[in-house]
């Protein structure tokens, strides 16, 4: 998120009475490759410049702590590492330093890669789909964001 948004929505919030309700921030949000799927078939791709301004380096770590910590003096009650995969070391640190409930947000390119080597029978997709999120429970995330939520929950129901 943009400094000063989630201190925007929790006044607004709370100046309408609605102290109880969560904002899940997205506190680490790194410019990513992993996003091109999802632009892609959205057609957002940026027509000019990128969106880099406002999301991280992929490579300071410690600029993510510290726009989490952000987050979290604004008032964030939920904080979300996008993308999830390659940025479980970032999941980590995160829970275990604010211990705040986490988001992982598993995006269309990390969906895609397992997709697309599942149609060419390099992977079983169900396998290798609940290992990645897996992974990111381990790292630390409570709360999973995936482009596979229908499959995940028609493999776990049975």
């Amino acid at each position: 998120m943009m400094d000063g948004r989630v201190r925007a929505i929790r006044a607004e919030l709370d100046n309408e009475g609605f102290f109880d309700t969560p904002i899940m921030s997205y506190a680490a949000k790194f410019a990513s490759a992993f996003y091109g799927p999802f632009r892609e078939v959205a057609e957002s791709a940026p027509t000019f410049g990128d969106r880099r301004s406002y999301q991280m380096d992929a490579a300071n770590a410690n600029e993510a702590m510290r726009e989490v910590a952000l987050d979290v003096q604004e008032g964030a009650d939920i904080v979300m590492v996008k993308p999830a995969l390659a940025y479980l070391d970032i999941i980590q640190r995160v829970k275990k330093e604010f211990a705040l409930p986490t988001a992982a947000y598993a995006v269309s390119g990390e969906h895609a890669m397992i997709k697309a080597a599942a149609v060419n029978g390099w992977i079983d997709e169900r396998a290798v789909t609940l290992e990645s999120l897996l992974a990111m429970r381990r790292a630390g995330a409570d709360i999973l964001i995936t482009y596979a939520a229908a499959d995940v929950a028609k493999w776990l129901k049975g």
